[in-house]
């Protein structure tokens, strides 16, 4: 009897301890996805004079650091970050100029025609050297292999300052700020020296990203400055909703297993987007108006965006087939 007793208790208490476990579902919710975002070319419009007196000559070093900032929030992989490339053909069709890089506006703007979560605009506020320059001088002796004369002695120190800014596309507030300051010295070395022989600025640009700029003084200091930064702007992650966009278009035309639709980046589309495709197998009228009150459809297939501007879009057929003009599209993901 107290056996039975016993093994009925060890009975309950395992109900008990099985009741407060979390329901397991049946199927696991679909992960959310990564904030995504696009980064402009910082503004250097204060540093410019600074800037080219370190080069020697006129450097687009918001390019520069732009890419490297991007390079550091991949890595990281908080982000999902709109390549280059996409970046580049938007600002080409909407004429953007370098005096709209550190505008919320025109950042948001971009942004809606990317379909991204939000914009990062930046500025460069320090960009140059802080050298001192120490000396002696005299007709006495006692400076060893220095000689009589005199001798001087020069210590450089980069200093490069940034803030950025990310900015939400709909309203143009700003959801977070960032800085990162980096400094680096040497004895005897210009700013650009101590990069294994490195002299990359042909035309205008430089490879922020390179192993011979970075060990160079300046490099060192863009190096520290930007990764300070790109910590900033993954922290203020969480202050990142992602959109929820609805799309909904037609088939315009059908050509050689390519569709084309009557929307494109004017309405949230993207490369690499994917839609279902539809078809209205029948129209349900209200009996006393003569409107229709429902449309019924079949599922035709899935295309993805391979090519879009503002009006329209290029698609390429994922499955299905037999499209026709007048289907439906409406957006699978975002």
């Amino acid at each position: 009897m107290k056996s039975r007793c016993f093994w009925l208790q060890v009975s309950v208490l395992a109900v008990l301890a099985l009741a407060s476990l979390p329901m397991v579902q049946a199927q696991n919710a679909a992960p959310k996805r990564k904030v995504r975002i696009a980064v402009l070319d910082f503004d250097y419009a204060t540093v410019a004079t600074s800037s080219a007196a370190v080069f020697g000559t006129s450097v687009d070093v918001g390019k520069g650091i732009a890419d490297l900032l991007v390079t550091d929030l991949v890595k990281d992989g908080t982000y999902s970050i709109i390549e280059r490339k996409m970046l580049d053909k938007i600002l080409a069709e909407q004429n953007f100029s370098n005096s709209d890089r550190a505008d919320p506006n025109s950042a948001a703007k971009i942004g809606r025609l990317l379909g991204v979560d939000a914009m990062l605009v930046g500025s460069i506020t320090q960009f140059g050297n802080d050298n001192k320059q120490q000396g002696a001088g005299g007709g006495g002796g006692g400076f060893g292999h220095f000689g009589v004369g005199g001798f001087s002695h020069k210590s450089s120190k980069a200093v490069v300052g940034l803030s950025a800014r990310l900015v939400n596309i709909d309203t143009g507030e700003i959801l977070g700020v960032a800085e990162g300051k980096g400094e680096s010295k040497r004895e005897g070395l210009s700013l650009t020296g101590g990069g294994g022989g490195w002299n990359g600025w042909g035309g205008g640009g430089v490879n922020f990203g390179s192993s011979d700029f970075q060990q160079t003084i300046i490099g060192e200091a863009v190096k520290q400055a930007t990764d300070g930064l790109a910590l900033q702007v993954i922290a203020d992650a969480g202050a990142i909703s992602t959109r929820t966009i609805s799309i909904t278009g037609i088939v315009a035309a059908v050509d050689k297993g390519t569709v084309i639709l009557n929307i494109g980046s004017r309405a949230g589309l993207k490369v690499g987007d994917q839609l279902n495709v539809e078809r209205v197998t029948r129209e349900i009228k209200d009996p006393a108006t003569g409107h229709v009150i429902r449309r019924l459809s079949s599922t035709i297939g899935t295309v993805t965006v391979s090519d879009v501007d503002e009006q329209s879009a290029v698609c390429t057929i994922v499955t299905g087939a037999g499209y026709k003009e007048g289907d439906i599209v409406k957006t699978v993901t975002q």
